[in-house]
C-alpha cells in the first residue's frame, strides 16, 4: 500500500510538472541542472553528487538527487531548490552582467535561496561576492537577469 501511494504521488506531480511551462534558461553543463549534484543537499550544506538512478526530467531540465527521498522532496517544490541565475555565477550577473559557469561546490544559501559562483585558476567569486556587498549585488543580480536570461 505504501509503495501504491508512493507512485501515486509521483505520477500525479508528474502530469502536473507536464502542463507547465518548460524552464528556460538554465546552465546545463555536463546534461543536468547544477552539473548533476543533488539541489536538496545544497541545503544541508553538504553538496552531493546526485546518482543517475535518482535521475528526473522536469520541465526540459534534467535533475540527479543522491537519494529517492530527495527527488520526491525536490519534486513537491522545485522552484523552491532551484538555483538563482539559472545555475549560472552569481557574481558574473551582478559584475559582469554575463552568464559564466560554476563550480557546483561553490555555493550559499542566502535567504532560502541558492546561488551557485565560479571558482577556478585561482578566482572565486564566492570570496567577491561576500567582500562586495552581498545584498546590493543580489539585487543588482536580479535586474540583469530579467535581461540577461533573454539573451544566448
Amino acid at each position: 500500500m505504501k509503495l501504491f501511494f508512493i507512485a501515486f504521488f509521483i505520477g500525479s506531480l508528474s502530469l502536473q510538472a507536464q502542463s507547465e511551462e518548460p524552464y528556460v534558461d538554465f546552465n546545463t553543463k555536463k546534461g543536468f541542472v547544477a552539473e548533476g549534484y543533488d539541489l536538496i543537499s545544497y541545503f544541508s550544506n553538504k553538496p552531493e553528487i546526485g546518482d543517475e538512478k535518482n535521475t528526473l526530467y522536469l520541465r526540459g531540465l534534467k535533475f540527479k538527487f543522491s537519494s529517492q527521498e530527495n527527488l520526491i522532496k525536490f519534486k513537491a517544490n522545485p522552484d523552491k531548490y532551484l538555483p538563482q541565475y539559472g545555475g549560472y555565477c552569481a557574481y558574473a550577473i551582478a559584475e559582469k552582467g554575463k552568464k559564466v559557469s560554476v563550480d557546483p561546490e561553490t555555493f550559499e544559501i542566502r535567504d532560502g535561496k541558492l546561488y551557485l559562483f565560479y571558482n577556478s585558476w585561482g578566482v572565486n567569486t564566492l570570496e567577491s561576492w561576500r567582500e562586495n556587498n552581498p545584498d546590493e549585488l543580489k539585487e543588482k543580480a536580479d535586474r540583469l537577469w530579467k535581461t540577461i536570461s533573454k539573451t544566448d
